[in-house]
């Protein structure tokens, strides 16, 4: 690869470091970008919210840990402020797909409609030829398809393509992900080779707003602090058969395949089958009924392919750590695919991804309804 300016996106984490480095040292010109999006003092102190925000992904620490390494491998550094942009399309559609009883996934809201978007904004602004993260993912393009793919990694124990399924061709023609043929420990390996003073510092677990992943006191605090009520999302607890066994505090409580917390006793395990956010009840059953052949998904994206005009054989993810189950994807009402399982699949769950997969290829994918 001839030399080129490459815009990296710096988290302060142990992977976007050492890509930065190793750009640096095969001899592209390297500038490092950091996204400010979450004010992480903000809800500190609030009603079950912690008062120290340290060790936490997008942190304080984080930048300060990313202006780190672009001092000590000499490139430039610059912090970019999207937090309006960060709370207006993912924090209030966070909070708005719990409230009505779905379970969002923040991260691949915030992939799919603002990281990689500004970030390649910035990125011709300063005048880069392409952006590179961290992700453990692999792009390439395929001259026979005439189109960017989007292929799983090397670290299966580490793909993150389950998250990036919204990439558009122009947005995979000017990325890079040079960890995708490289494993955890080697990337460790080589930042301590480049002397990175972070080599050990351990991964993120967290979503960068919501503190210890207690959903309920964030929706708690954050509605608080914009003045706003916690809307009455109290309903009832049914069976399956539709009998009334209890009442609930509120849907945003619950996820599909829940089986803790349900304030009911029965003689064997009740677990959450679906939550209706119209008539807010939350419908429980066995664990048999938590499977489902079919799911249907809408605002699809595909990558791999254009569009598909029938029936395609495909392996489909409906969970970060849930291994490809093989089914049929077709086209179902306007907007929408449908989705059939050769085995059914426990807990399908609104309001998560559903990413279609051939082989190691992302096909596509889209949000569960």
């Amino acid at each position: 690869m001839s030399s080129q300016t490459i815009a990296v996106a710096m988290s302060g984490g142990v992977d976007s470091s050492t890509v930065a480095a190793m750009l640096r040292a095969e001899g592209h010109n390297v500038i490092g970008l950091t996204m400010q999006l979450w004010n992480q003092r903000r809800l500190a102190g609030h009603p079950g919210m912690p008062e120290s925000v340290q060790g936490r992904c997008c942190s304080l620490d984080d930048v300060y840990d990313a202006r780190r390494v672009a001092e000590q491998i000499g490139i430039p550094y610059y912090v970019v402020n999207h937090e309006d942009r960060f709370e207006r399309d993912v924090v209030r559609p966070f909070v708005e797909e719990y409230l009505s009883g779905r379970t969002p996934i923040p991260c691949s809201l915030c992939n799919n409609h603002l990281k990689f978007d500004q970030l390649l904004i910035v990125a011709r602004q300063i005048g880069a030829d392409a952006v590179a993260t961290g992700h453990y993912a692999r792009v390439e393009f395929d001259d026979l398809l005439g189109r960017w793919l989007l292929k799983r990694p090397h670290d299966r124990a580490k793909d993150q393509t389950y998250f990036l399924f919204g990439l558009t061709q122009e947005q995979l023609s000017r990325t890079l992900f040079p960890l995708g043929e490289m494993t955890k420990p080697q990337v460790r390996e080589l930042a301590r080779q480049y002397g990175l003073a972070l080599a050990e510092k351990p991964d993120s677990q967290e979503i960068c707003f919501v503190p210890g992943g207690d959903y309920k006191n964030f929706l708690d605090a954050y509605l608080a602090e914009r003045g706003d009520a916690l809307p009455d999302t109290t309903g009832e607890l049914v069976t399956t058969n539709g009998e009334v066994i209890g009442e609930h505090a509120g849907i945003h409580n619950f996820t599909v395949g829940q089986r803790k917390g349900l304030g009911v006793a029965t003689g064997s395990p009740l677990y959450v089958i679906q939550i209706k956010g119209n008539s807010r009840q939350v419908v429980v059953g066995n664990q048999d009924e938590l499977y489902s052949r079919t799911l249907r998904a809408r605002h699809v994206n595909f990558i791999s392919v254009e569009d598909i005009d029938g029936p395609m054989r495909i392996s489909v993810k409906i969970r970060h750590r849930h291994e490809p189950a093989s089914a049929i994807v077709e086209k179902s009402s306007a907007g929408e695919v449908l989705v059939t399982f050769d085995q059914p699949q426990r807990a399908v769950t609104p309001g998560q991804a559903a990413v279609f997969y051939d082989g190691d290829i992302v096909v596509g994918g889209g949000w569960i309804v």
